[in-house]
Order: structure tokens, then sequence, then C-alpha cells
């Protein structure tokens, strides 16, 4: 099974999960629990399940421990806990490509959500002169469970696609900010009211200050509000440009450290997951490890954090990174996996 970031799979528990990353075991998938089946859920699918959705990482493996505890196991390569659904106890493939392709072969009876994300991908479209292949669907749209409050969850494939739509997002948002391009007041960039809501929702995952949240998300321009809907853009890479199998690069847990850095090197900011090189890096807490070479993290809100020449303040779980292959070692950090980390510009907490 090829499943990668945006796709969802359904255990034979009915329960639908979200996978992570694109590089996973031969025989399982690393995914977690987003869409669980629950009689007094506030969605429903179309065979009339109830479900009810888990978010944090927290409620997420607490709910694997009481439910699912098989599949929480200890990983050699990635060198942590994570949760690994077996291939044979996967009942279902959810592809966003296939969803936004019958989205778009059946337009008009669909629902409003889907009618609007539909026209949001033929905005950026016509914006970036790229196909409709190269886009996706995912969220709640995906799994067929969408709420009056859902969003658009939006996915492009290949670098280079990724590069023209982000580039194509970034025009949207001026035009609208510059009054001009009427064809795309569709689209604008968050408020600080907005901006606000999505800092109160995330903080309790994410902790960090608002002036920090307001410093680096005010820039990005995957994320905003499409026809009165918040959307959030997801950049993956494709099959054909993933060089690492499992088991090529081993990681190990090597304490949590804070650091401050120099940005070097930001070409993989875009995409989930995202990774930035280091330069000037200081360990102001935790082991002194060396060399940290960079940052890294599986969490679409860390992508676009920080540019070139920047200095950043970054909290996270240092991992020793070994190269089989190459033999090359170096650390790294390691984003998301607590509320505690972070990454802000500036040396600022």
């Amino acid at each position: 099974m090829l499943a990668r970031e945006g796709d969802f799979i359904q255990h034979k528990s009915g329960v639908i999960f979200d996978v992570k990353g694109l590089i996973h075991p031969k025989v399982k998938v690393i995914a977690f629990p987003r869409y669980i089946p629950n009689p007094d859920g506030s969605r429903h699918d179309n065979g009339g399940v109830c479900y009810g959705k888990v978010y944090s990482l927290e409620d997420r493996f607490s709910f694997l421990q009481e439910h699912l505890s098989h599949l929480l196991l200890f990983d050699d390569v990635f060198g942590e806990t994570l949760c690994e659904v077996p291939i044979n106890e996967i009942t279902r493939h959810f592809k966003p490509q296939e969803k936004l392709l019958s989205l778009s072969n059946t337009a008009g009876f669909e629902g409003v959500l889907e009618e609007k994300a539909l026209r949001f991908v033929v905005d950026l479209q016509h914006k970036s002169g790229l196909s409709l292949d190269v886009f996706g669907v995912s969220g709640s749209i995906l799994a067929g469970l969408t709420t009056a409050t859902s969003d658009i969850d939006l996915l492009v494939y290949g670098e280079n696609n990724c590069r023209k739509v982000y580039a194509a997002l970034q025009c949207m948002f001026n035009e609208k900010a510059g009054g001009g391009g009427g064809g795309h007041l569709r689209v604008k960039a968050y408020t600080v009211g907005e901006l606000k809501v999505l800092y109160d929702f995330r903080s309790k995952d994410t902790h960090m200050s608002f002036e920090d949240f307001y410093r680096v998300e005010s820039r990005k321009a995957f994320q905003g509000m499409y026809e009165g809907t918040d959307f959030f853009v997801r950049f993956v890479k494709d099959w054909s440009e993933l060089s690492e199998q499992y088991g090529d690069i081993c990681y190990s847990n090597s304490g949590y450290v804070k650091i401050t850095a120099v940005i070097s090197g930001k070409a993989e900011s875009l995409f989930t997951p995202c990774t930035y090189q280091l330069e000037n890096v200081s360990v102001i807490d935790g082991p002194s490890l060396s060399p940290i070479c960079e940052v890294s993290s599986f969490r679409g809100r860390f992508c676009e954090q920080a540019d070139m020449g920047e200095t950043i303040t970054a909290q996270g779980k240092a991992e020793l990174v070994v190269n089989k292959k190459s033999g090359v070692t170096y650390y790294r950090l390691i984003l998301g996996s607590k509320p505690q980390d972070y990454m802000v510009l500036g040396t600022t907490v």
C-alpha cells in the first residue's frame, strides 16, 4: 500500500486515521486516529454511522492506549513510539486526488463545502497553470464527515507544482490587499482577529505567545479564508521525488533541547514534512550536542516558519541522525510531538 501525508485509512474497528509522512514500514502505515465512531458524535457518514473527532496528539495517544493499544509500537528506525496500522487491518484507503476527481465529475450534486473546495482548486489551477491531477482534497471532505464549521483542506503534489501554487496564493493575497485583480476577491489572508481564533485553537497543542505566533503566521500564504471558509493547503513531494526508504536513515532520542540558530537553508520548508538547515547554533538548555544541523517537523503548522538568514529560537526533541548509506551522522531538532515544542523568530520565548 502506497499511503502518504494527507491520505486517510480506515481500520477494521471503524476508526479513520490520518497518514503521517511518506516513509512507512513495509507492511504497516504510520497514522494516527482522527475520526472515531461515537453514537453521540456530531458527524455522520453516508451509512448513518456517527463519528467524533480527536485532534491533539495527547488525546490520540490516550484513545489508542485505551482502545487499540496493539497499534502503539516502539519503532527502531524513528526511535520513538508510533501508531503503526498493519495493512491487513486496513479496510479502506481514502485518496485525496481520487476524491477531488470525484467532486469534479459530480459538480453541482455535492454539498456546499465540497462545491466551494472545487471552486478553490479551479481558481488555483487558473492562477498556477497546473492541471487538476496535481491537487487533492483531504480533511472532513475526504472522509465524508463534514459539518457546518468544517474547513477546506487541500493538497498539492510535486515539488515544482507546490512552488507554483504557493506563488499563486501569494499573488492572490497581494491582489486582494492592493484592491486590484478583482478575480480573486474570494481569497483573503487572515485578519488579526482571525489569527487570534487560530491561535486559541493551536495553542492547546503548541505553546507560544500570541506575539510570536502572529509574527510567523501572518506571513504564510497557504492558509486563510476562501469565500468565508478557513482553508489550509498542504504541500507534499511526489513519489518519484522521494529518495529515502524506510530504514535508510535511523533516528535516536538524544534529549530535549532549546537552541538559538540562524536559518542557512529552507529549500524543504514548504513541504510536509518540512526541514530547515541551521548555522551558528547555540544550545541554551539541554544536553550540549554538536553538530545540530537542522530542524524538522511532520506538522504542517511549522512550514514556512522562518526565512533565510533569520534568527530563530526552537525547542524540541533532539535526535541523532544516522544515514546508513553514506555514514553521515548529525543531530536535528524534531518539532510537534509535545505542546512545549516551538520555533519562533528572534530569541524571545
